[in-house]
């Protein structure tokens, strides 16, 4: 004889009676309509500060603007005309001698005195305070105006090497030169890059040191197969982010050289030919024009360092 099932028990009512629990669509989108809601501030300055200006940049760029006029189009005239512009080459140059020469020696500076401060010992965190305060004064006009002053003729600089009979005047004021001082400016603030060499540091296994102790290996050559395959992915990082701030520095150029840029354009960048282009000689429309070839250039170079990071990057077992 089969048994009867009772009957399931009716759901409890909540209390009070008005309390209604809400669809799960309901919800969901109730949660988009929140998100965007907090999104849009951001949502609309991105359109307006940076996407629209980009757009309108790009279309000025073939047209020939003068900020009082109406453009007029001149299509790819502007891009033609870099190329008879012997300024707009020196200025290529100059930028060009100036990432290849300030970016590395700032890594290896930074590398080095990461290396120092990674030993634990008295007063390590004062030191890294220290080495790490020149940064945060970032690339003002005040440390700038610093840096003429000791650097020109009669400065600093030019007494201490007259003391030692090498009369060549204010670095600044010599062509041949001009730019080390700006080197020298962008190595001394390497705090940023430190740092984050020294937090790949500490994420280095202490067990591999110990290893490679025991198997007799020396300073250089621990240095070479575990510390810089170790710290590949940080320095691929860094590499990345000095080139890009490389091929955009002006403040310093602009103010040592007076925004004329130097004795014989030796210190005339790429961005501060644009900025004279665009705001002292008006021509907006090739000063925008140089702008995008600027982002092109940048974003072809740091593409390229992608591609090659597969060559020397280590970032676990599984790249064997």
């Amino acid at each position: 004889m089969a048994q009867a099932t009772a009957p399931p028990r009716p759901l409890p009512r909540p209390s009070g009676g008005t309390s209604v629990v809400k669809p799960p669509s309901r919800r969901r989108s109730s949660h988009l309509v929140a998100g965007h809601v907090f999104l849009a501030p951001w949502l609309i300055g991105a359109v307006v500060l940076t996407l629209g200006p980009m757009i309108i940049s790009l279309y000025l760029s073939f047209t020939d603007y003068d900020l009082f006029s109406t453009p007029q189009w001149v299509g790819l005239a502007n891009y033609r005309y870099m190329w008879e512009d012997d300024k707009f080459l020196t200025s290529a140059g100059v930028t060009l001698k100036f990432v290849l020469i300030g970016g590395p020696l700032k890594l290896v500076a930074a590398l080095g005195v990461a290396l120092l401060l990674n030993r634990a010992s008295r007063g390590v965190g004062l030191y890294r305070a220290a080495f790490y305060a020149p940064s945060l004064l970032g690339a003002s006009v005040s440390v700038a105006l610093v840096w003429r002053s000791l650097f020109a003729t009669g400065g600093l600089t030019d007494r201490s090497m007259s003391f030692f009979g090498w009369h060549v005047g204010g670095l600044t004021d010599n062509p041949d030169y001009a730019i080390y001082p700006l080197v020298l400016l962008t190595v001394w603030q390497f705090g940023a890059p430190m740092v984050i060499f020294l937090a790949g540091l500490k994420q280095i296994p202490r067990e591999l040191y110990e290893s490679a102790s025991i198997d007799g290996a020396g300073r250089m050559r621990t240095f070479f197969s575990i510390t810089l395959p170790m710290l590949s992915p940080v320095l691929f990082f860094n590499l990345v982010m000095e080139i890009i701030h490389s091929f955009q520095s002006f403040t310093s150029a602009f103010v040592i050289s007076g925004g004329t840029g130097g004795p014989s354009n030796s210190t005339l960048f790429y961005s501060l030919y644009l900025y004279q282009q665009g705001f002292t000689n008006f021509h907006m429309g090739y000063a925008a024009a140089m702008a995008w070839l600027l982002l092109v250039v940048i974003a072809v170079v740091t593409y390229g360092v992608f591609r090659s990071a597969r060559l020397w990057v280590f970032y676990g077992q599984d790249d064997a």
